[in-house]
């Protein structure tokens, strides 16, 4: 399973412009590189006389103790051997082969068995032929295909298996019996791997060390084809390989491999977009043949997925019977405009798809990607013209189209703010983790003391466990629902595991998983000879190995990790396989600390699992954000708080970038969130530096003369129609003409004062003009004009507070001390 292992082209390019998916094919390349054993026709045992078979089923261990059941076997096979004769061949499985039996369902056998062998009607005469048959097929005499064999009941599995295991391999059996322990092997689960493994004893012949890869991949196909799904279905292949009978090249599992795609070919990469015209199509799979060599897997699918869906296929669809890279302006312009949104959809509660048209987010990726797309054809036709040279067209994306500052600028405003909403609650989300942890951990201790089918109360709730013995299923008395009490205390501790480990390492999610239990070291200080340990971080992104010193708290989730994957048997951690997502290889087996026995085989938890129990822990805090929805928590979050938090805290920034993994430390300080608190002890330190620059008798404890000369001037600027707003230690420059003075500042309150003020004058200008004081009317105007100046400052200012919007802010008068108390989710 690596980058060798592919398959050629298979989906034409000019079938359909529906995308399909690449899943399933790790499993195709691995059937070609693993091919089944053949189907035989032709053995010693088949090729017996029907004399010989039916003496061999009268010898050990055909021959069961039961005489009346044997009896019946022996008249049912005696039966059958006689109906074989009647069609050609020159063995029983190649006469087999040849009736109408083989070919339909197995089901079909016990209804149709007396209509094709004729043995006439009768519940006994079914009975004989079942019965006969399984002999047959113990005796290794006819091998049914694996389709037959899956189709029957399981009624008829279980014989088959109770018959099959003493007659073809018991010593094998036996053996492997005493490497699976025995609440697995009894499990349902582990009746399934038996069964598995027992129709491909009768389907194939030999014994448990002859059975191949190929036979195990052959199964799972049949099993896929006959059945949706089933539980435990691979646990069989891990049985084997157990076993030691296969090679050592084989897969570690077979569990991922029907829904994963391994590294394909670029013929593929294009092929999945269904893109109509032939020689584009040709073209970007010798693009991008031409820029394997430099690029890792990721990048090819990413550049396939831009070039052929996003670019061409856009085109395509838009644009029907489109064959050249020379595009118009206006069907540049208009493509360009499609690339900013896509079509989102999602499905509603009642089953329906909704469509959303949302904003693209790596429009500007997508844009380089065609940019150096159309500038690498131009430049690789001048060495070859005779290639490249009829594809050379002008670009039709600009230096504009491709300016990525403004967009990085919104996506660290966003970031900042996604980051400073979650910091504050990363508190109640580890506390609700723990509470939901210790809950279920309570609700699987109740259960597993009660006895099946009784009831027990825990927690304030009442449930009903079910009757199956060995079962952790239980119903809620009050609602009837039910669930899987030990798949629930799995899902919390996960949940709680996941939130410890990235709040105190910042790491990655992939990072994460990959952490191995030979990832923990220790390094003795030279200077005092103390043991640190230390947490080697796997290469993720950026191809580099870093260490992060291990704290006492994430040394007790490592500890609580590893005492719950070890093996009760051995005391190790199991190793297991583990799936590349971004590369699409598997990685060698590892004894890997984010592990969980599922359906009895050890394998990696998946990152959709750790998403969906972090959303089971947020849903439970009743969260929201600034919008009033509930508050949603990625994983990476916890990496941008652990960065922001440590630069806070006072970390270099170059450290935090060694810590963190960045090749950059741009990177690093744009997961940094910068919050206002920081900027006012900026501010502060700046007014401290300036202070120690200045002389120091300025900052002298003032004396009580003057301090209270200092509270005497605030106490004399009060005046009936205000404030005056003079300086402290200034003289009054309009000798205390306050309605003239451009420092008062009137009081709302007084404004019926200022209206007197001016009716006063009014009257006064007019007994003046009456009287002809005409020296005095020019100063009654100046102070009338003064006058109704300060009342339009006053009706201005009530207009313009009536229009503005409140935001709540109090005014200095209204300023009064608020205790805030904070509430958190009771399971907190």
């Amino acid at each position: 399973m690596n980058a060798t292992d592919t398959l050629s082209a298979q989906a034409p390019a000019t079938t359909s412009t529906a995308e399909y998916k690449l899943a399933g094919h790790a499993l195709k390349a691995l059937s070609l590189r693993f091919p089944p054993r053949p189907a035989e026709d032709a053995w010693p045992a088949t090729a017996e006389p029907a004399a010989r078979v039916l003496e061999r089923l009268e010898e050990p261990p055909l021959r069961i103790a039961d005489d009346q059941l044997h009896r019946v076997r022996r008249r049912g096979a005696h039966h059958i051997l006689g109906w074989l004769e009647t069609f050609p061949g020159s063995t029983w499985q190649q006469r087999w082969n040849a009736t109408p039996a083989s070919q339909a369902p197995g089901a079909d056998w016990g209804r149709h068995a007396r209509e094709w062998t004729e043995m006439g009607p009768g519940r006994s005469r079914q009975q004989d032929l079942s019965s006969g048959l399984l002999s047959l097929i113990c005796a290794d005499v006819i091998r049914p295909s694996l389709g037959w064999l899956l189709t029957r009941t399981s009624a008829n599995t279980t014989s088959l298996k109770t018959e099959v295991i003493p007659a073809r391999d018991p010593e094998g059996f036996a053996r492997l019996q005493t490497m699976i322990d025995t609440n697995t092997w009894t499990s349902a689960i582990g009746r399934q791997a038996q069964h598995a493994l027992v129709k491909l004893l009768a389907a194939k012949g030999g014994t448990l060390a002859d059975i191949t890869v190929g036979d195990a991949i052959e199964y799972l196909t049949e099993l896929k084809a006959s059945r949706a799904r089933e539980r435990g279905n691979t646990l069989f292949y891990v049985w084997l390989r157990e076993l030691g009978s296969l090679p050592t090249d084989a897969p570690g599992t077979l569990r991922y491999l029907a829904i994963t795609s391994g590294q394909v070919s670029m013929e593929q990469l294009v092929d999945r977009f269904g893109l109509q015209c032939r020689p584009v199509r040709d073209l970007l799979v010798d693009y991008l043949k031409e820029r394997q060599p430099a690029l890792d897997y990721t990048s090819l699918n990413n550049l396939s997925r831009h070039l052929a869906r996003n670019f061409w296929r856009d085109l395509e669809q838009h644009h029907p019977g489109i064959e050249s890279l020379n595009l118009t302006p206006e069907v540049a312009s208009a493509w360009k405009q499609r690339s900013h949104t896509w079509v989102e959809k999602r499905r509603q509660p009642d089953g329906s798809l909704r469509e959303t048209v949302t904003t693209r987010a790596n429009v500007a990726s997508i844009m380089l990607s065609v940019r150096a797309f159309y500038l690498d054809i131009a430049q690789w036709a001048i060495d070859e013209p005779a290639r490249w040279g009829p594809w050379a067209a002008p670009c039709p994306v600009n230096n504009a189209d491709v300016a990525v500052v403004k967009h990085n600028k919104r996506r660290k405003a966003r970031m900042d703010h996604r980051t400073r909403e979650r910091l504050p609650a990363l508190p109640i989300v580890v506390r609700a983790a723990a509470a939901l942890h210790h809950d279920a951990r309570a609700r699987i201790k109740a259960l597993k003391e009660t006895s099946p089918g009784g009831s027990f109360t825990v927690l304030g709730e009442t449930f009903i466990r079910a009757a199956k013995e060995g079962s952790t299923w239980a119903f809620r008395s009050t609602t009837g629902h039910r669930f899987d009490m030990a798949l629930v205390e799995s899902r919390t501790f996960w949940a709680w595991a996941m939130v410890e480990f990235l709040q105190h390492t910042g790491v990655r999610i992939e990072e994460m998983l990959e952490t191995s239990h030979h990832s923990l070291i220790q390094y003795k200080l030279p200077t005092t000879g103390e043991i640190v340990p230390l947490l080697q971080i796997a290469p993720s992104k950026t191809d580099e190995e870093r260490i992060i010193l291990v704290s006492p708290e994430l040394a007790d989730v490592l500890s609580a990790i590893i005492s719950r994957v070890r093996d009760p048997r051995t005391g190790a951690v199991p190793y297991v396989a583990s799936y590349d997502e971004a590369e699409k290889t598997w990685n060698p087996q590892m004894p890997l600390l984010f592990q969980w026995r599922r359906s009895g085989e050890d394998s990696r938890l998946s990152a959709g699992f750790l998403r969906r129990a972090l959303r089971d822990v947020l849903a439970s805090t009743g969260l929201t954000d600034s919008a009033g929805q509930p508050l949603d928590f990625a994983p990476h979050d916890f990496r941008r708080i652990f960065i922001t938090d440590a630069i806070r805290s006072g970390l270099p920034p170059h450290i935090a970038q060694v810590i963190a993994g960045h090749s950059n430390i741009n990177t690093t300080m744009g997961y940094n969130a910068i919050y206002p608190a920081e900027a006012i002890e900026a501010h502060r330190a700046f007014i401290a530096r300036r202070r120690a620059l200045r002389p120091s008798e300025e900052y002298r404890t003032p004396t009580s003369e003057e301090w209270d000369a200092f509270l005497g001037h605030f106490e004399r600027r009060k005046l009936s129609i205000g404030i005056c707003a003079r300086a402290f230690g200034t003289p009054c420059i309009h000798e205390h003409a306050c309605i003239r003075c451009s420092m008062l500042r009137p009081d709302p309150a007084q404004r019926h004062r200022l209206v007197e003020i001016r009716d006063n004058l009014n009257a006064r200008i007019a007994e003046a003009e009456r009287e002809g004081w005409l020296g005095e009317i020019e100063g009654l105007q100046v102070s009338h004009s003064s006058a109704e100046e300060k009342i339009t400052q006053l009706d201005e200012e009530e207009a313009s507070r009536r229009r503005v919007i409140d935001l709540g802010m109090p005014t200095f008068s209204q300023i009064a001390p608020h205790f805030i108390a904070a509430t958190y989710p009771r399971s907190c």
